[in-house]
């Protein structure tokens, strides 16, 4: 089973990617489940290090849009501060907007998205992947 942990700032566009999914056949062969911040207790103010540790500890990849990058806590600090071989990477959609927009670009995700799930053990330690 593949937990993915869902930013806050695209519950949307992560609807639209589990219901593009969940009309393919591999919604029944690639075990997935998409959480919000809140069916977890995080909060939607948390920071990048605290979502990145909170993913880890969970065994949840973290799909995000972007984040941060010159805080303290910025999520690429943290990756690159705290990433370890075994840890799980943080997909990082390229283009937020084109998910609403275009299906194809949002099939292309899900793709992407399965890859990496179905072969997650090749990605453990490689920090970020942006997609698709």
């Amino acid at each position: 089973m593949t937990d993915i942990l869902i930013d806050h700032n695209m519950e949307g566009q992560a609807i639209l990617l589990w219901n593009t999914f969940l009309k393919t056949e591999w919604s029944e062969l690639i075990p997935i489940r998409m959480f919000m911040f809140t069916d977890v207790g995080l909060a939607v103010n948390s920071d990048d290090r605290e979502v990145w540790r909170f993913a880890q500890n969970h065994r949840m990849i973290f799909l995000t849009n972007n984040r941060s990058s010159k805080e303290e806590d910025s999520l690429e600090r943290t990756i690159l501060e705290e990433n370890m071989p075994t840890s799980l990477p943080v997909l990082t959609v390229g283009n937020l907007n084109r998910i609403r927009s275009d299906k194809f670009y949002r099939e292309k995700c899900i793709e992407r998205i399965l890859e990496i799930a179905s072969e997650l053990d090749n990605y453990l330690g490689t920090g970020r992947i942006f997609i698709p």
